[in-house]
């Protein structure tokens, strides 16, 4: 099925969703994006595949969007620069299949994935 999970192992919701997937599949890659950045590329195929705008996939409440990037006119490429730059406003988790993906708050959303 070639499933994805970009996964911050600190965060709670991040290995709730873990847990689900783990329950649904074997068959999966996990993606630790914050010990292995992902290129401007991926983010950007990512936010394809969520059918979403870069901006809904920037955790708004960090400290680094905050005081670099809040209020700020920004593109969506400028954007997704930020995020390639800064792992950590990138939402999590993600989980993504060959054609689609599913933010995982809460973490039962991924779970559509499967039907």
């Amino acid at each position: 099925m070639n499933i994805k999970i970009y996964h911050n192992p600190r965060c709670t919701k991040s290995r709730q969703t873990l847990a689900l997937l783990k329950k649904e599949t074997t068959d999966f890659k996990i993606i630790e994006y914050l010990k292995d950045p992902l290129s401007f590329d991926e983010i950007k195929e990512i936010i394809e595949k969520l059918a979403i705008k870069p901006i809904d996939l920037i955790r708004k409440n960090e400290k680094i969007w905050r005081d670099n990037y809040k209020g700020k006119e920004m593109t969506d490429l400028e954007i997704i620069k930020a995020m390639e730059g800064n792992p950590k406003l990138i939402e999590r988790p993600i989980v993504i299949n060959e054609s689609q993906g599913i933010i995982g708050r809460p973490p039962e959303k991924v779970l559509s994935l499967f039907t």
